[in-house]
């Protein structure tokens, strides 16, 4: 047991390197004060180069954790890598916009590293438990930082707007997720690949709300309405940073989602995913 709990921390140390650089850089801004926001910026950077060195470098660890509900392949490696990439570019170019318009404040930089950690749980995540749990860790950082500039009567609009609309797709995935169980039994993608391959049609309702949930997150039409307003109202610097990272860990999402657990049902799932793209476009 101990064996194999050593092995499942070497293959989550990016996500763990990330989530305690978050907390311990939010403490230390809290005793610095806002005169050390500069480099704490820094050091988010620092982190994030930090977890692209043990995802990719020499030791990294791969293969399954904790029983199969974590995997770090190819898929997610190179998915992470591009996820931590963007983030750094886009703190990267906040630190000037940031401070032009005087909220240059070191939550920024945790609440961005802890969105971070989600978009990683998600696109490892081979369990649907585990994949709520990273939506919701990206999520609830991603909501504060679009009203970031919180004296700012549209940032206060636009967090308002992606809370609520978001805890809507939220409970959208999750029901979605509920049924899923109800008809299977695990939230497992091992065992949903092997329900669906008998091709039970109680499946199809629950896989179309998680679809909805994660289309949201995506911003896939007809799913998109909270787009505009958020990009609008949202710090640019934050704007840079939903148009990176977020989106291109939900498209991670929908490829092991759609690949994994539903292979079997890609006749059904085609047309809802040909649809969504046409109405995107």
């Amino acid at each position: 047991m101990d064996s194999a709990f050593h092995a499942s921390l070497i293959i989550v140390a990016p996500d763990l390197l990330l989530a305690v650089s978050a907390m311990a850089l939010i403490l230390f801004g809290a005793f610095a004060g806002e005169k050390a926001s500069s480099a704490i910026g820094v050091m988010s950077v620092i982190a994030l180069g930090a977890a692209i060195f043990l995802l990719i470098g020499p030791g990294a660890g791969r293969g399954e954790a904790f029983g199969g509900s974590y995997v770090a392949d190819e898929f997610a490696v190179f998915c992470k890598a591009a996820i931590y990439g963007a983030a750094a570019l886009s703190l990267l170019m906040a630190q000037a916009f940031l401070k032009a318009e005087k909220i240059h404040r070191f939550e920024y930089y945790g609440l961005a590293l802890l969105s971070v950690v989600g978009m990683g749980v998600m696109v490892s995540a081979r369990d649907l438990v585990v994949l709520y749990m990273g939506l919701e860790t990206q999520s609830l950082a991603l909501y504060v930082l679009a009203a970031f500039k919180r004296d700012d009567g549209k940032a206060s609009e636009a967090g308002l707007k992606y809370f609520m609309l978001g805890a809507v797709s939220s409970g959208l995935l999750l029901f979605g997720a509920s049924l899923v169980y109800g008809f299977v039994g695990s939230t497992r993608f091992t065992e949903i690949a092997a329900f669906a391959s008998k091709g039970d049609i109680g499946i199809l309702f629950g896989l179309v709300l998680v679809i909805c949930g994660v289309a949201f997150k995506c911003s896939a039409a007809p799913f998109h309405m909270w787009t505009p307003d958020v990009y609008e109202g949202a710090p640019t610097s934050t704007t840079a940073f939903f148009a990176a990272a977020p989106k291109f860990a939900a498209i991670a999402v929908f490829a092991r989602l759609l690949f994994e657990p539903f292979a079997t049902l890609t006749e059904d799932w085609r047309q809802i995913i040909v649809l969504i793209s046409v109405l995107s476009m």
